[in-house]
Order: structure tokens, then C-alpha cells, then sequence
């Protein structure tokens, strides 16, 4: 280590360290400055624990409300008939309940996500089974087309193009299913 070097480490006093990029860059003794952070008389306080910990101290966890039988189905009553309270109507019924306000406001808010939940979950059981039933009337049709000749549509009838494609049905092995198009066409003339 060359002499400068040793006599910064020396130092018994310790100058303000700045970071910024131009102050590392302009300052005309580089190689000390590196050292001098390094080996800084400067102690550095760790935290344990989460940052936020040692901010405030936590506040005391209000335990959870219990509400009455009676409470509660007057709520769920008074759910059913309406999902918002305006203001007056909630003091009423906190009144009534012998509730406060805030707590008939936390409870509607909570029970109206409740109700967001269980009507998405029900929209999406029933999208299921209407999902379930179109796929199964459509195997059963599909079944049906290969099981039976189609009924010839009258427009298809007079139009050897269209009734060609009404008739198609390439899954079909059994060609005697399949009228020749030009002896309809000819029996229609």
C-alpha cells in the first residue's frame, strides 16, 4: 500500500462520503477514496426484522366482532331488499341493531363482496352446464345425421349444386346413403 494510502486509513477524523458519479469522478485522489469507503469509521445499523417494524409501534389487533342471531338475519334481511344503505338508513339501522355505524357499513361492504363471489361462482357453474348440454344436444344431432339420411331441403332439391352439399358428409363410409346428384337433378326436370 503506497503512502497516501496508509495515512487516509490514519485518519482520525472521517470526511463526509458522497456517492454521487461526479464526485468519484473529480476527485483527484480516486484510488484513497475507494479505501476510505471501504474501511469508513462509519457504522452501519442493520435492521432485523421488516422494514416497516421499527417505524411505529404495531397497533393492538381489535379483536373480531361477534354479532347476534338477531343482528345478523336482520342484516341478511335487510341485504336481500337492498345492497347500498345511504347514510341515513344505515344510522337508522345501526340504532335499531344497536350496532354503530361503522360497524353496519363494514358489514354490508363485506357481505356485498360475498355476494359478488357466490353470484360469479353460480353464473360460472351454470355457463358449465349450459356448456355441457349444447355439447351433448350437438353429439346426439351429429349422431342422428349419421344415422339417418338428411330430409332433402326443397330449395336444395332444384339446385344439383346445393344439394350436393346438403348431402355431403365425408365421415360417411356407406356411399348408398348418398343420392347421385344427377339422378335428382334428373327426376326434378
Amino acid at each position: 500500500m503506497d503512502h497516501i494510502g496508509a495515512h487516509h486509513l490514519h485518519q482520525s477524523h472521517a470526511e463526509p462520503i458522497s456517492f454521487g458519479i461526479n464526485q468519484i469522478l473529480n476527485n483527484p485522489d480516486q484510488g484513497s477514496c475507494m479505501i476510505s469507503m471501504a474501511l469508513s469509521p462509519f457504522t452501519v445499523t442493520r435492521r432485523i426484522g421488516h422494514p416497516y417494524q421499527n417505524r411505529t409501534p404495531p397497533k393492538k389487533k381489535k379483536p373480531r366482532t361477534s354479532f347476534t342471531r338477531l343482528q345478523i338475519c336482520e342484516l341478511e334481511k335487510r341485504f336481500h331488499r337492498q345492497k347500498y344503505l345511504a347514510s341515513a338508513e344505515r344510522a337508522a339501522l345501526a340504532k335499531a341493531l344497536k350496532m354503530t355505524d361503522a360497524q353496519v357499513k363494514t358489514w354490508f361492504q363485506n357481505r356485498r363482496t360475498k355476494w359478488r363471489r357466490q353470484t360469479a361462482e353460480e353464473r360460472e357453474a351454470e355457463r358449465q352446464q349450459a356448456n355441457r348440454i349444447l355439447m351433448q344436444l350437438q353429439q346426439e344431432a351429429f349422431q342422428k345425421s349419421i344415422n339417418q339420411p338428411l330430409q332433402p331441403d326443397p330449395i336444395c332439391i332444384h339446385n344439383s349444386s346445393l344439394f350436393a352439399l346438403q348431402n355431403l358428409q365425408p365421415w360417411s363410409d356407406d356411399t348408398s346413403k348418398i343420392t347421385s346428384v344427377t339422378s335428382v337433378a334428373s327426376a326434378c326436370e
